[in-house]
């Protein structure tokens, strides 16, 4: 409650220390017309390295950028069975999940391609939203949705993303609002918030001649948002990224999520870690459980040189 009530003291103060400065800080900053320039649209390449966007969006490649970020484990309906993976048939995105903070509950929202849900967005209303966490009538988006994550990204990835997601099952039905008390429901005070912790890029160097790290940093870095979960936050809610991948509380309940740095699974190989991600299997033949079940089952759908560059990243993160 302590970092809710800090937050919640800042936005009070923020918004009382002048109306026009105030709307001024907070606007929403959407992505630059170049990103959408045509022939200069770029998206990250598989060896994590921004490249050129020739021709259509692809959705075989947005496929990839689906699962690797796990959408349907949050945007699929409670219970839905197609939020476990391909084997049970395509994923419904109607929404409805809720997530139980200090700050209030959040809802996911339906982003299937239905009227309800994004089916009347453009491929630009889709790339701010997901790189800029601003939604078409120019309101922040919560940052329950990772978008600082995703702003390693390119306008080029998003496209390819929107395009696969065109491709799902329309579902009616909007989801339920947030249920967010004050200050905390006036969503133009994020723009502080984004101001603070804004699109870092990546957190961790590594050498840019290297396609298997590259691969690995961008798989885990943006797509797959791993951070967020695995790294501690600091007193406004922001990734320490000082703690990075060090792990941190659980926020679905009692516990840590584990820490997966060296620190925490030094001992693991790259080949033990790959597995894992396939498998479920840790090396000592304990399963995977909690909400890494449905990662799992995201990753499993990764290739494996994806998951191998997610490995590599692990073992070469700094001590």
């Amino acid at each position: 409650m302590r970092l809710a009530k800090t937050l919640a003291a800042l936005v009070i103060l923020g918004a009382a220390a002048g109306g026009g400065g105030f709307l001024l800080l907070t606007a929403p900053e959407r992505l630059p017309d170049a990103d959408f320039a045509p022939g200069a649209m770029l998206r990250t390449g598989e060896d994590g390295v921004p490249l050129v966007m020739s021709g259509a969006p692809d959705p075989a490649r947005g496929a990839r950028l689906f699962h690797a970020g796990g959408c349907a484990s949050c945007h699929a309906a409670p219970g839905d069975a197609a939020a476990e993976g391909a084997e049970a048939g395509a994923p419904r995105l109607p929404g409805g999940m809720a997530f139980h903070t200090e700050f209030g509950t959040f809802v996911a929202p339906n982003i299937s391609p239905h009227a309800d849900g994004i089916g009347g967005w453009s491929d630009r209303d889709f790339a701010d939203a997901l790189l800029r966490g601003v939604s078409p009538e120019g309101a922040h988006y919560y940052p329950a949705f990772p978008y600082l994550a995703y702003a390693s990204m390119k306008a080029g990835d998003a496209a390819d993303l929107h395009a696969f997601i065109k491709t799902l099952p329309p579902v009616a039905g909007r989801a339920a609002a947030h249920d967010l008390g004050f200050p905390f429901n006036i969503r133009r005070g994020l723009g502080l918030w984004k101001r603070r912790y804004g699109a870092p890029g990546y957190t961790i160097s590594v050498p840019s001649e290297d396609p298997v790290l590259t691969r690995g940093r961008f798989l885990v870095e943006a797509p797959g948002h791993c951070a967020e979960c695995h790294t501690p936050r600091d007193a406004f809610g922001g990734l320490d990224r000082t703690q990075w991948l060090k792990g941190a509380p659980n926020p679905d309940g009692p516990g840590r999520v584990p820490d997966i740095s060296p620190t925490g699974i030094g001992d693991w190989s790259a080949g033990d870690i790959a597995y894992y991600l396939e498998s479920g299997f840790t090396p000592d033949y304990d399963s995977v459980g909690g909400s890494m079940v449905n990662v799992v089952k995201n990753m499993g759908m990764l290739s494996a040189e994806d998951r191998e560059a997610v490995a590599a990243y692990l073992k070469a993160l700094p001590e």
